[in-house]
């Protein structure tokens, strides 16, 4: 199937490693222009490397800090001067420190509420106006399977993610008449460094191995496997594709039948 986005720009956060990696890599396989950011340069670089070696579409990257959301606005412009303007945006931020929902201190939630809750909302408010003005564009929101089924581990990402949900459908209705769609995306257990970093906090957290907490969470997947980054890649590219055009205000599972809840 011809997606129908070869020759756009994409900005993809995180795309040098993981699930954004994965994106990235799907979206320059469909020949789209990408723009991968985040504060690791060199590894920045790497990846970069790795996707100009698919073929496809041009692969830039840009430094950015989601730490400090005031500055998104002067990121997006300089993204815009050097790559051009963006078509697709894809939000994938970092998640906070491990633990629990209680007993984490104002600093630890202001400073998560920022890098992952307010990032989003203003880097999206910056390419915004571009996508409304052309009539074309799509803003892929990535989260985590615990704004629906929260995970014991991940209290503040569990809260704050669950934020996103009711902006992206809010923003959806807002723009979806000037041909721009709005969707969330939700990984199950997708297996990155990231994932795996979990399964050693749980495996802390209950006293068994890591290899213990993996085999115990892949036993309650459907699929009984982790999900690979090229697997949620193909579908964040679809989401962002011409052809799920009527697609908006979703909230789009790859989770190998995790979520229970329909």
């Amino acid at each position: 199937m011809d997606l129908g986005i070869a020759g756009k720009r994409a900005l993809v956060l995180g795309g040098n490693r993981g699930i954004g990696f994965g994106i990235a890599r799907a979206l320059v396989q469909e020949g789209v222009n990408v723009a991968i950011a985040a504060r690791d340069m060199q590894r920045l670089e790497q990846a970069a490397a790795e996707l100009r070696a698919e073929g496809g579409g041009a692969v830039a990257c840009f430094s950015v800090d989601l730490r400090d959301p005031d500055g998104l606005a002067a990121f997006a412009d300089r993204v815009a001067e050097s790559f051009g303007a963006i078509d697709i945006l894809v939000n994938n931020t970092g998640g906070p420190e491990y633990g629990g929902a209680s007993n984490r201190g104002s600093e630890a939630w202001r400073g998560s509420f920022e890098e992952m809750v307010m990032s989003v909302i203003a880097l999206t408010d910056a390419v915004l106006p571009g996508m409304r003005l052309r009539g074309w564009g799509r803003v892929l929101t990535v989260v985590s399977s615990g704004v629906v089924q929260p995970l014991p581990v991940l209290g503040i990402s569990n809260s704050l993610r669950g934020a996103l949900l009711g902006w992206s459908k809010t923003l959806s209705s807002e723009v979806a008449a000037e041909g721009v769609t709005v969707n969330i995306l939700v990984p199950g257990r997708i297996d990155t460094e990231r994932v795996r970093l979990t399964d050693e906090a749980v495996a802390e957290r209950e006293g068994i191995t890591a290899d213990e907490a993996q085999q115990r969470s892949t036993s309650v997947i459907p699929l009984k496997r982790y999900g690979s980054v090229e697997e949620f890649g193909a579908v964040a590219a679809f989401v962002a594709s011409e052809r799920a055009s009527y697609m908006t205000g979703s909230m789009v599972r790859c989770d190998g039948g995790i979520i229970r809840s329909v």
